[in-house]
């Protein structure tokens, strides 16, 4: 029988294909985790009806819908306590990037260079983990912010 025909082969093919579609597919949990600066009015607050998409410790930048890219390999998800994104990599794990603003993000794992989504304005924080756990926001270096910026 060719192999066209052969209907094992065919349910071998259409669960891969099930598979690897799916996985990409899967809902990225959302990062929740401590700052140990608070503030009244931060990232996830709101004014009346108005949500506040960036606080103290932010950087914004104009980005007039450019691309912001991975600046390591690493993951994208979504903070468990506003809009904003949390990027995470095992190259910088005492480190968290969190990103306000970014349209039509790729969420999950990601390369460096990868475009993780755009915007008009983004709202970019470092922070840094703490030997109690915490998170503190700390001043990120200009080079660690240009790396937003550069594609593959």
């Amino acid at each position: 029988m060719p192999l066209i025909f052969n209907p094992r082969l065919w349910l071998w093919v259409i669960g891969l294909v099930l598979v690897s579609c799916g996985s990409r597919d899967r809902p990225i949990a959302p990062r929740a985790f401590t700052i140990q600066q608070a503030w009244q009015l931060e990232p996830g607050s709101q004014i009346g009806t108005y949500p506040v998409v960036a606080g103290l410790g932010d950087i914004s930048i104009q980005l007039k819908g450019d691309r912001v890219y991975a600046p390591f390999d690493g993951q994208l998800q979504p903070h468990a306590e506003s809009d904003c994104l949390i990027f995470s990599s095992p190259e910088v794990p005492a480190y968290l990037l969190r990103l306000c603003g970014l349209h039509n993000p790729r969420l999950g794992a990601v390369k460096q260079g990868e475009a993780i989504g755009t915007g008009q304005l983004l709202h970019f924080a470092a922070l840094r983990k703490q030997p109690d756990g915490t998170w503190a926001l700390v001043e990120p270096a200009s080079s660690l912010i240009e790396g937003l910026f550069q594609d593959r």
